[in-house]
């Protein structure tokens, strides 16, 4: 109950943010939009796009909950109770958003990819974005710092030559591959290439985030020890 409470308070504040959060969903529709004559490319764009603006989200979340965290922590709220609200309730927001350009490639696309394929692409990078996006946000006090770092990782991600094993440590190397199972009807060990990266990646972010918020929870700077 206490875990659902957070994630309605998360989702709550988002929703308070309607321009910013229309500016971040304008994106990955702007990817397909640009590329849309390349198939390939406009489908990794719109994935890209999408981890994007979910992971900018969670960024946002965790910002904007941190001055409360003390406060529910004395109400009786565990460090877990508010990292995995706040998780669940990225992913929320990233499924919702994933639908409708899930609906939008599959009529425009359908008999050129593989939808189930496509399908999983964009929950996997749902799923990787909101616990990366809550991670740069727990490591940054400011937003500006963590947006510009979100920038920098999705950019590299663009540019870094996919046959690099460098691109294996980006966080969003598993819609990539998935992405190309999907359209260039790629074998099957892209498919389950793309899975394990993505769930280890999840596992990870989220384990740091644990990690972090707990430590960071548990430490009373405002405090002061009097000598004897």
């Amino acid at each position: 109950m206490k875990l659902l409470t957070v994630a309605e308070m998360a989702l709550r504040e988002l929703a308070r943010r309607r321009g910013v959060l229309l500016l971040l969903l304008t994106l990955p529709l702007l990817c397909y939009l640009v590329r849309h004559g390349q198939v390939g490319q406009s489908i990794r764009f719109v994935l890209l796009g999408l981890a994007w603006a979910v992971s900018t989200a969670a960024l946002f979340a965790s910002g904007t909950s941190r001055h409360i965290e003390p406060r529910l922590r004395l109400s009786g709220y565990r460090s877990h109770h508010l990292y995995l609200g706040r998780l669940t309730a990225m992913w929320v927001l990233g499924l919702a958003v994933a639908a409708p350009f899930f609906a939008l490639i599959a009529i425009d696309r359908g008999g050129q990819v593989r939808l189930g394929a496509l399908a999983a692409a964009m929950v996997l990078a749902v799923t990787v974005a909101a616990p990366f996006g809550l991670l740069i946000g727990a490591l940054m006090p400011r937003e500006l710092e963590g947006t510009l770092i979100l920038l920098v990782t999705i950019s590299l991600q663009m540019m870094i030559d996919p046959a690099d094993q460098i691109t294996r440590l980006t966080p969003f190397w598993s819609s990539r591959e998935i992405g190309t199972y999907a359209v260039d009807h790629t074998g099957k060990e892209y498919l389950v290439r793309g899975l394990a990266h993505g769930i280890a990646v999840t596992l990870l972010a989220t384990a740091l985030v644990a990690i972090v918020l707990t430590v960071r929870l548990r430490s009373r700077p405002h405090l002061r020890y009097a000598p004897r």
